[in-house]
């Protein structure tokens, strides 16, 4: 590696943030890591420092990133008592890579610019897999020279990176991306449950819809989940619950009606009232076969036999 080894810190080691830290420790740099869970195995083992609080992170480490769930952790991890806004000093970056609210992140921006330092938004698609593979795509808003300083970071972590303007436009696109991502989910949960009823195979019918114009990362990944009902979470339904609720309130504000990206939102909303806030987003189809009685896995199951 011709980079020089930097100072990274790291709040937040869940699904998505454990590998990424790993990724970046194996890429020789120096890691400063705090979550309020129980450090997982493979970082506590590593070489990285554990931090008693993003205080600390933001004191020892140049550029700091967070991987959060919710608006309002990471206003309590940046703004809150011994967040990282106390420990920040002149000339370091904040680089939030949670999926929260456009409104709120410029806001954020304001007060980290305040203490003389930079911030990003740098949301990410590409779930689990995405991480531990560092090929997320990355979607940023922030001043483009900052962009620039960051990006080798970046390129350790992803592969589609784009700076797509100023503060909040990053999350404006990753919004959009989830919209887009629901409602593909719902695309293919309805046609491979069509295809099973209709007493097809679906797992064939979905072979054979990946060589076509409907072939998509969706259908690859989740049409598989759904075939074989693998709903372990890679991306939990509530998390795209929250994204979509950011897509519907953002909506209302600008004056747009969003029918579809509501009518995703409601399939997952029976989902968590059936218990699965927790199921992977995928798991969306469960609520189009409690309405239909039927599941896609009992064709599956028959054609088995």
């Amino acid at each position: 590696m011709t980079q020089q080894p930097l100072r990274i810190g790291f709040i937040g080691l869940g699904i998505m943030g454990t590998p990424m830290v790993m990724n970046l420790i194996s890429s020789g740099h120096q890691l400063f890591v705090y979550t309020r869970s129980k450090i997982p195995a493979p970082i506590a083992q590593s070489n990285a420092t554990i931090c008693m609080s993003a205080q600390g992170v933001a004191e020892r480490a140049d550029i700091i990133i967070t991987m959060l769930p919710d608006t309002p952790d990471v206003e309590l991890v940046l703004l809150g008592e011994k967040g990282v806004a106390s420990g920040l000093s002149a000339g370091k970056v904040v680089v939030d890579m949670s999926s929260i609210s456009p409104i709120a992140t410029k806001q954020f921006a304001q007060r980290i610019n305040q203490l003389g330092c930079e911030y990003l938004d740098a949301p990410v698609s590409g779930g689990e897999v995405g991480a531990k593979n560092a090929t997320l795509s990355i979607m940023v808003g922030g001043a483009e020279n900052t962009f620039e300083r960051v990006k080798p970071v970046l390129e350790l972590l992803g592969k589609n990176i784009t700076l797509v303007g100023g503060n909040g436009d990053g999350q404006t696109a990753k919004v959009a991306n989830q919209i887009i991502v629901a409602l593909n989910i719902e695309a293919v949960a309805e046609a491979l449950l069509f295809a099973a009823r209709a007493g097809a195979d679906p797992a064939k019918v979905r072979q054979a819809l990946m060589g076509g114009f409907a072939s998509s990362k969706v259908l690859e990944v989740h049409g598989d989940r759904m075939v074989k009902r693998t709903f372990e979470p890679g991306f939990r339904i509530a998390l795209h619950q929250k994204d979509l609720n950011l897509a519907l309130s953002t909506a209302r504000t600008l004056g747009l009606s969003l029918p579809n990206t509501a009518t995703a939102q409601e399939l997952f909303n029976a989902c968590s009232a059936h218990g699965g806030q927790g199921w992977d987003h995928s798991a969306m189809v469960r609520a189009l076969e409690k309405m239909a009685n039927f599941e896609i896995g009992h064709t599956t199951a028959a054609s088995s036999k």
